[in-house]
């Protein structure tokens, strides 16, 4: 038992840390191959964009949405415009859950002079059905313009809405 203890210990934090990683926060960033948490646009024609925002599993779905409108301001201040507009709009969850999983179990009873410690390691994947969120996926089309900032309610202010939903540009 006393031995079995430090190696309980190292797969407690092995584990943890594990976890951590599996749970990254969202963050206004550009997405990569090795972490697809973040923003990627695609260029349509000049001063239009489609732009996604890919949230971590507990991001809200407002939180990406955000991010997205972000990096449309981003964008257009960028490229010296001062206005942008949503043509479509979208937020979904995406699933990761088809992806294979481990997991860690470490447990332990004691019963009158009896003790025991048990350890164990599993894997899993989904076959089809039940119901999982995912982590939400922010998508919207904007086109871009100059001057006066268009009258309605889905034309934004680049620099405004910079300052008021991250730092200023």
């Amino acid at each position: 038992m006393k031995r079995l203890l430090p190696l309980l210990a190292v797969l407690s934090l092995t584990a943890a840390s594990l976890s951590a990683c599996a749970t990254a926060p969202t963050v206004y960033q550009a997405a990569t191959a090795s972490n697809p948490i973040g923003y990627s646009e695609y260029r349509i024609e000049p001063g239009r964009y489609r732009i996604t925002f890919q949230g971590g599993s507990n991001a809200a779905p407002e939180q990406v949405m955000d991010f997205a409108l972000m990096r449309a301001a981003d964008l257009a201040i960028a490229e010296g415009y001062d206005w942008f507009q949503v043509s479509d709009r979208s937020v979904r969850p995406t699933s990761s859950s088809s992806s294979p999983r481990v997991s860690f179990g470490v447990g332990g009873g004691s019963f009158g002079s009896h003790s025991a410690v048990g350890m164990g390691v599993g894997t899993g994947f989904d076959v089809g059905g039940g119901s999982s969120y995912g982590s939400p996926l922010a998508t919207i089309e904007v086109f871009m313009g100059k001057g006066r900032k268009p009258d309605s309610v889905d034309a934004y202010d680049a620099h405004a809405l910079r300052q008021t939903l991250g730092h200023p540009a």
